[in-house]
């Protein structure tokens, strides 16, 4: 029997066929962020123009956008994927470990309002918890344990993933890891592409795992337009022929300013629908 399923319809799986998301555009004050060892800044200019590209690879594929603009000093303004989670029926809230994050949080719930997507519940205080931190395959909810967010906020994120229908599945981070979402993203229902030597492998048991090299471990952090399709940076050259040798069609774009400070396009997007 089909089940009835009333309101919007949010995300229906964690890698069907993305249909809408939202973006933030990037602040100036990007150009502030610390950058990763080895790499030079971020040029605010470039990274507008690769954020524009972003947004026209994504409504190419069909993807409704939303791009809201910035309002503080934040130089991560523009991941999006740090205030919200999205589930079938309804976006947890999160409360970022960066205090400059917060306001985006609190931000997001107004801006969904107007746009009819529901709270299924919020990170409240002293809980800590940030986006990036999770990652949903399949019918698992994986939640990254590393030196951001906190045990209240990731207990809280939990029983609301439960609630929904979602098994919790803690990954420890190697040190030095910026957020789950940088280092593993899931291309397919049952299939992780992942940095191995930045997570606990062993929490992986039961998925299909795509092991990039080291030196390539932010090349893990893709977008998934749907399943086996991607979004992927283009400067991670081995990485994007490890994915396409391992059967992932993979779209890739020149977003180098805004790795250079850590911000993945998984980080860079957050999916609203999903079929």
């Amino acid at each position: 029997m089909q089940s009835i399923h009333f309101g919007p319809r949010l995300i229906g799986t964690p890698t069907g066929k993305l249909r809408a998301a939202l973006l933030i555009r990037p602040t100036a004050s990007i150009e502030a962020a610390q950058a990763i060892q080895g790499e030079p800044g971020a040029v605010y200019a470039r990274a507008l123009e690769q954020h524009e590209i972003l947004r026209k690879t994504l409504e190419y594929f069909g993807v409704e956008t939303i791009v809201l603009e910035p309002r503080g000093e934040d130089p991560f303004e523009a991941a999006a994927a740090e205030a919200a989670v999205a589930f079938e029926d309804g976006a947890v809230i999160t409360r970022p470990s960066a205090m400059a994050q917060r306001p985006q949080a609190q931000r997001m719930e107004s801006e969904f309002a107007s746009i009819d997507v529901p709270i299924a519940g919020h990170i409240v205080a002293p809980g800590l918890f940030d986006g990036s931190d999770v990652l949903l395959a399949g019918s698992t909810a994986f939640i990254g344990v590393g030196h951001r967010g906190n045990a209240l906020g990731r207990s809280g994120f939990a029983s609301v993933a439960q609630a929904h229908g979602y098994r919790v599945v803690e990954v420890a981070l190697a040190k030095g890891v910026r957020s789950l979402r940088s280092v593993m993203s899931a291309v397919a229902k049952d299939t992780l592409v992942v940095a191995p030597h930045c997570v606990d492998m062993r929490a992986l048991e039961g998925f299909k795992t795509i092991a990039l090299a080291l030196g390539e471990e932010t090349g893990a952090g893709v977008l998934c337009l749907g399943e086996h399709h991607v979004i992927a940076d283009a400067r991670y050259r081995t990485a994007l022929s490890t994915l396409r040798k391992a059967g992932v069609v993979v779209e890739g774009i020149d977003l180098y300013d805004f790795e250079k400070v850590g911000i993945t396009p998984s980080m860079l997007v957050l999916a609203l629908k999903r079929d």
